[in-house]
């Protein structure tokens, strides 16, 4: 059974080293559960929801490509910079946080340099 992601969730990438912690701001009425402000699906925002998860190791990102391309063809990881460009995917299909599909700890995110992002500890 999937649970709800709040503020402060542990996420992770498949290219990234390191973990990263999910922001949330709905400063207007924000919902909560145990005292901490619920994720909903467009929480996905590059550097506001989404921190940088450390080192890329990604050839899809143009900066460790370009870096491993100067290091003779071994991989040079660069700091990552997440691109999200679309919501977390499913969502809840039957709660909804500031009119949108709460993000559940199975939901999946996809970055535009190939990244998986998944939930590895929800925050509640």
């Amino acid at each position: 059974m999937a649970n709800y992601v709040c503020k402060g969730a542990k996420l992770k990438c498949s290219f990234g080293s390191d973990q990263s912690d999910l922001s949330v701001a709905h400063p207007s009425q924000p919902v909560n559960l145990h005292g901490k402000c619920m994720a909903n699906i467009m929480d996905y925002v590059p550097m506001m929801n989404i921190q940088p998860f450390g080192q890329c190791k990604s050839l899809a990102n143009p900066t460790v490509a370009a870096a491993t391309a100067a290091n003779q063809g071994v991989l040079k990881e660069m700091p990552c910079i997440p691109n999200t460009t679309m919501q977390w995917i499913p969502g809840s299909m039957n709660v909804m946080i500031k009119g949108q599909p709460a993000l559940m700890n199975d939901c999946k995110l996809m970055c535009m340099w190939a990244g998986v992002i998944e939930v590895s500890n929800e925050g509640q």
